[in-house]
């Protein structure tokens, strides 16, 4: 599954709103001392972008899955596209929700 790159201005009004509860979710879920407004969407989460480590995707998978009712498999062998930035994590989100 590869997720496409997509300028915000092109984005749904209740996309750009998923990125920004995500990134809400992530400020809230590690303790990140940023605002959710100063994660940007398509950033990466790992390494040079947000710095997440595999040990913070746990955990916001572990939110993700409760707050919006399906769960995200540590095997799931798309792992690395979904979590590539907070937009690709939204739009796989927007696509699996059922909450």
């Amino acid at each position: 599954m590869s997720l496409p790159s997509v300028c915000a201005d092109t984005l749904p009004p209740e996309q750009l709103a998923l990125e920004r509860e995500l990134a809400q979710l992530f400020v809230t879920a590690l303790n990140l001392e940023v605002t959710a407004d100063a994660i940007a969407a398509d950033a990466p989460l790992f390494g040079d972008g947000l710095g997440l480590d595999s040990i913070d995707i746990l955990e916001v998978a572990l939110e993700v899955s409760q707050r919006y009712g399906f769960q995200l498999r540590s095997d799931d062998e798309n792992n690395h596209e979904i979590f590539r930035s907070l937009r690709s994590l939204a739009a796989h989100v927007a696509a699996q929700r059922t909450k």
